[in-house]
């Protein structure tokens, strides 16, 4: 399934994606050396909660996944950068965290992932990681506009990640988004331009290119869910929801002025 928006459900689509936003920043302020990813889905639970929104994961069964989620929002560490679930595990200095978080509000839905070194180390393999995966996810955005395809936007994120070193994985990617979090079309993080979809005002897209240090292959935890790195390698890992206009992509998922800095 394939949606595009009218105003007013983009009006909407504007609303949650601040929701979500705010809520990753306020988890990313929260997240010290010591705090246990259980209490970090206890906090996102009540903040969703608060605004009167659900979260896209809880009853999450697709059919790659073990079962419903169960949780409000993923928690990948080190080497898990997909679907990680929360456990009970409190974060050491130096961690790299992902939190990824998908929200329903007002009938629409907004997705957005961040990748942060937890404490005051700042090890440069995760730093490069994490700056790699957000220059692509601007380079996804600069070529989502009307009239382009999906291939064109797989290829900006795709050039950026490959001229970094890293290997990319195309089996998960990015994703339209509206009355519910995954829809057609799928967007690759690598591509070739061209190819795919038209892009057209009114969708929405979920972009989120994630990289792991040195491979391109994944397992899977015997939670049927957390996604790791093959290799036990680093991984980073950035998403915007973003709606296509007549003039290029509005960003849906930036914190507003008073949320909460990291």
């Amino acid at each position: 399934m394939i949606e595009i928006l009218n105003a007013t459900e983009l009006a909407r689509a504007r609303t949650t994606g601040a929701l979500v936003a705010d809520i990753l920043q306020a988890l990313k302020a929260r997240s010290t050396v010591g705090t246990n990813l259980l209490e970090i889905d206890r906090w996102t639970r009540e903040m969703i909660d608060g605004a009167g929104a659900q979260s896209c994961y809880v009853d999450y069964a697709p059919s790659f996944g073990s079962g419903p989620f169960g949780h409000h929002v993923c928690t990948g560490v080190n080497d898990a950068v997909l679907h990680g679930r929360p456990h009970d595990y409190a974060l050491a200095d130096g961690d790299l965290l992902t939190l990824d978080l998908a929200v329903l509000q007002g009938g629409v839905a907004a997705d957005a992932a961040i990748s942060f070194v937890v404490g005051d180390s700042r090890p440069a393999q995760s730093v490069a990681l994490i700056e790699a995966t957000e220059r692509a996810l601007s380079a996804g955005i600069a070529a989502a506009r009307p009239g382009a395809r999906t291939g064109d936007v797989s290829h900006a994120i795709g050039s950026v990640l490959t001229g970094a070193g890293y290997r990319v994985n195309t089996q998960f990617g990015g994703h339209g988004i509206g009355s519910t979090m995954h829809q057609d079309p799928h967007v690759a993080n690598d591509g070739r331009p061209g190819r795919g979809y038209r892009l057209r005002p009114g969708l929405l897209l979920a972009l989120e290119p994630w990289v792991m240090a040195d491979t391109d292959e994944l397992t899977t935890d015997a939670d049927g869910w957390t996604l790791r790195s093959a290799t036990g390698c680093r991984t980073a890992h950035s998403e915007h929801t973003v709606a296509i206009t007549e003039d290029g992509a509005e960003v849906l998922t930036l914190p507003t002025a008073g949320a909460a800095a990291g």
